[in-house]
């Protein structure tokens, strides 16, 4: 009996000392917010974890209420210094080379570029049931937050006046408010009863198409509240994964889903909260950079070629790049974004703002070469 109770407290106090050791080791550890992150997910789905990922989670659980704590609404501001992918040339960024298709390159590559066309070329007019039919149509749909469904809003009331526009394209707001990336990445059902991907099979069916038709996606994400996922570069390397967790999603949901375009934040320097501020509206644009870069260097998990393996994904492109800094003009188009393009809190688009997006939408899907062929009506 001493012998059983000896042993019992020889083992409760071998797992204080290394619970104590752990939390000592931890108290001088920076936080790997992707590890927690990974952990927390983990967590949520009911599975185990051993008593050094606990500790390691509750840790970075108090340093994240820390900096939320710490956290305080950023000055307004009319321009951040912050560069523009599409201008940084050979210049830096926290290490991170410029330009939307990395090392100053706005341009994919030629063999991206040609496997675009044979995407594009793939999208044409479908049945129901998702058969090439001259009397089918061409679903475009968009996927995001608050932000894209108020922008792409405006901008299918744009495209759908447009007389220019193919008789054979239907577009989609699949959208919505608060679903941000890691909603849509880890869905949970909502007070409506569903969840964020509910609400987009329940858009398409009212829309008098099916997940069959549809073809070409538009995204533009953001995590709410970023800061508290660390600094650059880990909260955009979390928004990078719950997108290709998105994008994976989206492809097993619509088989002939051909092409994503992907756009970015526009300017958050106005922010008055810390729903998404500067420079974290800035620096979502390498997480769409990175998802690019690896389906280029032929990530299995983004492949979108049959001939290389199992198709997990469409080809990723770049939308609009909607980014500029504050009132200093663009270079090329001369973009600004005043205050009068934000509501009150900064970080959601005004009337005008909206607008704004919607016109860069409307002429990116009108020029681009491979949008065009889809998204124009053909010549008689």
């Amino acid at each position: 009996m001493i012998t059983d109770r000896f042993r019992v407290c020889v083992v409760v106090a071998l797992g204080l000392l290394t619970m104590m050791s752990v939390a000592t080791l931890l108290a001088d550890e920076p936080i790997d917010w992707q590890k927690a992150s990974a952990l927390h997910r983990r967590e949520l789905r009911g599975q185990p974890l051993t008593d050094e990922e606990r500790a390691y989670l509750n840790h970075a659980k108090q340093e994240r209420a820390k900096l939320q704590q710490a956290n305080q609404a950023p000055p307004a501001r009319e321009t951040t210094g912050l560069v523009p992918l599409t201008e940084m040339g050979e210049g830096l960024y926290q290490e991170q080379t410029g330009g939307l298709y990395g090392r100053g390159q706005n341009v994919p590559p030629e063999s991206h570029l040609k496997a675009a066309q044979v995407q594009a070329a793939l999208i044409v007019p479908r049945d129901a049931q998702g058969n090439p039919s001259d009397a089918g149509k061409i679903v475009l749909i968009s996927l995001g937050m608050s932000n894209t469904t108020q922008e792409f809003s405006v901008f299918k009331s744009l495209a759908d006046a447009d007389p220019n526009k193919s008789p054979k394209l239907a577009i989609v707001d699949c959208a919505q408010g608060g679903q941000a990336a890691y909603q849509w990445a880890y869905p949970r059902v909502g007070p409506n009863g569903m969840t964020p991907w509910d609400v987009m099979d329940q858009r398409i069916q009212a829309a008098h198409v099916t997940a069959a038709q549809v073809q070409v996606v538009w995204i533009k994400q953001a995590e709410i509240g970023p800061a508290q996922r660390g600094a650059f570069p880990a909260h955009a390397q979390m928004l990078r994964d719950d997108i290709a967790i998105i994008l994976r999603q989206l492809k097993t949901r619509f088989p002939n889903l051909r092409l994503a375009y992907l756009s970015s934040r526009i300017y958050a320097g106005y922010a008055t909260t810390t729903l998404n501020p500067e420079p974290y509206a800035y620096e979502s644009a390498f997480s769409v950079r990175w998802l690019i870069e690896s389906q280029l260097t032929n990530d299995p998990n983004l492949n979108y070629d049959p001939v290389k393996g199992e198709v997990k994904a469409p080809l990723l492109s770049w939308g609009p790049y909607l980014w500029a800094d504050g009132i200093k003009p663009r270079q090329g188009d001369g973009l600004v974004w005043t205050r009068d393009d934000l509501g009150p809190d900064g970080t959601h688009p005004s009337p005008a703002g909206r607008q704004k997006v919607a016109n860069l939408l409307l002429t990116f899907f009108k020029t681009d070469p491979n949008a065009k062929q889809w998204f124009v009506k053909p010549k008689p």
